[in-house]
């Protein structure tokens, strides 16, 4: 089954087919721009310019850059704070006609490096760090996803982490890598304190420089780059969708057998 992975960051809404068993895109990627500022109504518009570019009747998986429970924006840090408190799923689903499933943007992105990616068949907790305009996170135990846990947003030495450590802030400022590091391995070795991890993986923007970085990095578990780089939170939004359109069907299939 194919389900139209969409993904919406600060500068970009970009999306494509993916066949989720393979954890591949059927067809290029497709991206507008994120409008500005990033309202609920301007971003619709850029969503369902996406999908009319693939003409998509079927499912959709859409990935949002802050925290969503239950379908309802709790935080849109790197979006228009008019998001805060919409039902992200509702609204989307009701423009396009269509079943959608709504996932943090890093969560998504985990969700596709351990089926597929980097963290494929790693048993135990592994945590993925994502390192671009902020600092996202993502936290699968044997699996299974455990949303929302945005620990880019812990304090490091009295200030959130994603304000001194996000790649953003890195190039704004100059910071060679190896200053870039020492400080990003402070952090590190916080939230092992506190989750201890059987395997980081490393993705966002900083994928594409690993070779710079990924020699700096300390920590007790091992380290891997991210496989998917920016096709991540595209293949998750997807992948999410066709198992929650998976679970309908069981759950059709049950009631109609009693």
């Amino acid at each position: 089954m194919a389900v139209l992975g969409i993904d919406i960051g600060g500068s970009g809404i970009k999306g494509a087919p993916v066949e989720c068993r393979r954890g591949v895109l059927l067809a290029e990627r497709f991206r507008v721009q994120t409008p500005k500022p990033a309202k609920p109504d301007p971003c619709l518009d850029r969503i369902a310019e996406v999908v009319q570019h693939f003409d998509w009747n079927g499912a959709v998986g859409l990935t949002f850059p802050g925290v969503v429970s239950q379908g309802m924006v709790r935080t849109a840090v790197n979006l228009s704070k008019s998001w805060v408190g919409v039902n992200i799923v509702d609204l989307v689903g009701e423009r396009l006609g269509r079943p959608v499933v709504v996932v943090n943007d890093a969560d998504a992105a985990g969700v596709a490096e351990v089926a597929h990616g980097a963290a494929k068949g790693v048993p135990g907790l592994v945590m993925l760090l994502t390192f671009g305009t902020g600092v996202g996170s993502a936290l699968l135990l044997d699996g299974r996803l455990i949303p929302n846990s945005e620990l880019g947003h812990l304090e490091l030495g009295g200030k959130g982490a994603e304000s001194q450590i996000a790649e953003s802030v890195r190039e704004a400022t100059g910071q060679s890598w190896k200053k870039w590091a020492k400080r990003t391995n402070d952090y590190l070795a916080m939230v092992e304190a506190l989750f201890s991890p059987d395997l980081i993986v490393i993705g966002g923007g900083i994928d594409k420089t690993s070779e710079a970085w990924l020699p700096l990095l300390k920590a007790q578990a091992p380290i891997k780059v991210a496989a998917f780089g920016n096709q991540a939170g595209i293949l998750g939004a997807a992948m999410m969708a066709y198992r929650d359109a998976a679970r309908s069907r069981r759950t059709e299939a049950s009631t109609t057998q009693s």
